[in-house]
């Protein structure tokens, strides 16, 4: 073997490296057929806004997206705002979880089977290739939290500077890309704890120690944010209702894009529990997996809530990780001496015996894969056209189709803001293509907002337009009556009724025409 061909090899025997391709494959696929939704277009919006225009919207709303905005600030300018572009840090990040997936399981139930089964486990449930390809921080937070889980158990091997580094790395990452990420502190201090308690006195005793320092380095950066952010969750979260327990029970077919995954995991992780084998290692993942959640379904039924699934995606890993150790467990059953030849009743030879545990570890690795095949296209393209709630590519066709220098545009605002429909339609909209804002005060620039700020006098904002392309939420064939009264009494007064009433699923497009 030449020595150019071997760290090929090398890298090709690495345990992380094909759960790590077949996310990126995963994630890869399709990527820009959905349509970017309004949380997507928030994202284009703020990070190709200048640097300056950027940090003053921070002061007002988004500050706990910060981060995830100046990370895309430099990325769109090198590599463009395209619905593919603005996604793939999103798939790199996931293909990295991937990995930090497959190198945990391994050092946790200590076999090659267990790493890569956890890492292809990763990349089945419906909601992770679904975040891998949505240009927002959460497939970021979730690898970040993914390294932490890795680096922390390295830590709690062998206590050190080096060796805590890197995991408060990962954790001021996880903190920036989504503040809720940081309740996975619940699990790792249980964790800790159970290293502390099992280990020798002198090891014990350098983990309680050197633990809480690590975590108060870390939690050091992530104030800003987390201070910044706590000013703006009314505007931002007030829309989460205060979670009951029916949703607490069922939030797993939530978090993994159905339910048929989700109990196909959980079988997966009695095996590990239940098995003969390393148990120990098996309550690990289980109580970064369960404690974070539990723990944020709690503190949702004080002021704010803050449940809900995609928020959570970080837990996910560790749920990959305990379903690695039970496919490793079930393979140990039928091939390790102890256990699959004496359950066979020594009447297979072990060649038998390993060849019956391959296929059972196969059947573990792809029932998963399977429950999930029918719930991938629903979840994965559900911002497609078809399905989406903000066709902006198709009102936004309708208008260049019929566009004339000069037409006007007014678009939901004030209490409707959220639906994102000005930055929506613009995003779209090529450059000679730009209708005068109706009913504007200040642009989303100048405003340090989102979307424009609407004016209070519309007859004063109107201007002398002879056409305008009228917007509103929903499906009507009245759109007038869906505007505001102030607006509307302008409107008819000018305008009269509208020329061409377009509904488009989600969004009601109209004409209204002065001249006729």
């Amino acid at each position: 073997m030449t020595a150019a061909v071997r760290p090929a090899v090398r890298l090709l025997g690495q345990v992380w490296f094909w759960p790590a391709v077949v996310m990126l494959a995963v994630g890869s696929y399709r990527v820009g057929t959905p349509e970017p939704w309004r949380d997507e277009i928030a994202t284009w919006t703020v990070s190709t806004r200048s640097l300056g225009d950027l940090l003053g919207l921070l002061r007002h709303v988004d500050a706990s997206n910060g981060a995830y905005y100046l990370l895309m600030h430099g990325w769109t300018a090198v590599f463009g705002a395209s619905p593919v572009a603005l996604r793939i840090p999103s798939v790199l990040a996931m293909a990295a979880a991937a990995a930090f997936v497959a190198l945990t399981a391994e050092r946790l139930f200590g076999g090659r089977l267990a790493g890569v089964g956890a890492g292809l486990l990763f990349t089945v449930p419906p909601q992770v290739s679904h975040y891998a390809q949505e240009a927002r921080a959460y497939a970021l937070a979730t690898c970040s939290i993914a390294a932490a889980t890795y680096f922390l158990l390295r830590a709690l091997e062998r206590p050190g500077p080096r060796r805590w580094a890197p995991f408060c790395t990962a954790m001021v990452l996880a903190g920036v890309w989504h503040l809720v990420s940081w309740s996975t502190v619940l699990g790792q201090v249980a964790v800790v704890l159970l290293h502390a308690r099992r280990g020798r006195a002198g090891t014990g005793r350098r983990i309680l120690r050197q633990y809480p320092v690590a975590l108060a380095v870390a939690v050091l950066p992530v104030l800003p944010v987390a201070l910044l952010g706590s000013r703006q969750s009314g505007r931002q979260l007030g829309w989460l209702e205060t979670p009951s327990f029916s949703d607490l029970v069922d939030f797993d077919g939530h978090l993994f894009g159905t339910e048929r995954v989700a109990q196909a995991f959980a079988l997966l992780a009695l095996l590990a529990l239940l098995l003969p084998g390393r148990r120990l290692p098996a309550c690990q993942p289980l109580l970064l997996a369960v404690l974070p959640v539990v723990g944020v379904w709690s503190v949702s039924h004080s002021t704010t809530s803050y449940f809900l699934d995609r928020y959570l995606l970080f837990t996910v890993p560790a749920w990959a990780v305990l379903a690695g150790g039970g496919v490793a467990a079930g393979y140990r059953a039928v091939v390790d001496r102890a256990g699959g030849r004496r359950a066979l009743g020594r009447i297979v030879s072990p060649r038998a015996a390993a060849l019956t545990g391959g296929l059972l570890a196969a059947a573990l690795l792809a029932a998963p894969a399977v429950a999930a095949l029918p719930a991938q296209p629903g979840v994965r393209y559900a911002g497609s056209h078809t399905r989406s709630e903000e066709p902006f590519r198709a009102a936004a066709s309708e208008i260049v189709a019929g566009y004339r220098p000069g037409d006007g545009m007014a678009a939901p605002m004030g209490d409707q803001s959220w639906a994102m429909v000005w930055p929506g339609i613009s995003y779209y909209l090529p450059r000679s293509v730009r209708p005068f804002p109706v009913f504007v005060a200040r642009s989303a620039d100048d405003a340090d907002e989102l979307t424009p700020e609407a004016c209070r006098q519309p007859a004063a904002c109107l201007g002398d337009v002879p056409r305008i392309w009228l917007l509103v939420l929903g499906d009507t064939a009245d759109p007038l009556a869906s505007v505001a009264e102030d607006q509307a009494q302008v409107l008819r007064a000018r305008y009269g009724a509208p020329d061409a009433v377009v509904p488009l699923g989600g969004l009601t497009l109209a004409l209204l025409d002065r001249t006729t």
